[in-house]
Formats: C-alpha cells, structure tokens, sequence
C-alpha cells in the first residue's frame, strides 16, 4: 500500500453507489460487497466518471443511483481487481483503501450507460459468478 506522500493520483475521486449519504459521512470498508456475497475488507473508489458510474448503476440496492466526490483520509493502492489482471496499468484509475473516504460533495447528475449496456454487464458479471470467476482480490 503506498503512503499518501507517495501520490497514485491526484483525483478529484469519486465513489458510485446507491446508498444515500451527507456531506461529511465516512465511507468505510466492512459493508456487503456488490460483487461477492461477504463484507467487503476495502473501500473502493475511482478518478474517472466511467468507473464510478458503472459503480452506482451496479451496486445491488433498487435505490436511487448516486455518485459522491470522496477524498480519502489515509493510504489507498491501486485495486488489483482491475490493475493488470483486467487492464494493464490503471487506465480506469480505480483504488482501494482499508482506511475511510469522506464524501465531499455528490454529482447532481451524469449520462447513465445504456439499459444495454448495464444488462449486458448484468449478465456477464452473472455468468462469472456461475462459472465460479467472479473471485475478488478482497
């Protein structure tokens, strides 16, 4: 894990959920995961609005999709789901962390992918799950 001296990126980042959250709140590692059915040991974020979207529109809940501009407060390290096993480098500049973010603001809106798009993910995400590859690095 790099320390927060040692800058990954600079962000703004942002965190794609459903859940419903204040300015202030602190999101933390130990919550349900939307992938695998455990609590999850990290907390997730990503530097680009792409990511995060995929984030809020496929988090588990049927609440409204949200999508908060977060600021870590401790170390974070680039998510190893995505870095090199899926994506050479970090070109979706997604990160982990086990210490909390803080939610700065929310986005008050963005383009949603496709109904498409979103159920073609849906069904492949499902299929890894079927087919006993939907492991997380967690």
């Amino acid at each position: 894990m790099n320390n927060k001296n040692d800058v990954l990126d600079d962000g703004p980042f942002f965190h794609g959920t459903k859940a419903k959250l204040k300015i202030g709140d602190l999101l933390v590692p130990q919550h349900l995961s939307n992938y695998q059915d455990k609590n999850s040991n990290y907390i997730y974020f990503t530097a680009t609005l792409d990511a995060a979207k995929w984030g809020a529109e496929l988090a588990a809940s049927k609440s409204k999709e949200r999508i908060y501009i977060v600021e870590p407060v401790g170390d974070f390290e680039n998510d190893p789901n995505l870095t090199d096993k899926k994506f050479p480098g970090n070109p979706t500049r997604s990160y982990r962390s086990k210490s909390p973010l803080k939610i700065i603001a929310e986005l008050g809106s963005w383009e949603r992918h496709s109904d498409e798009e979103i159920n073609h993910m849906l069904i492949s995400l499902k299929k890894l799950r079927e087919q006993g590859k939907a492991v997380i690095d967690d």
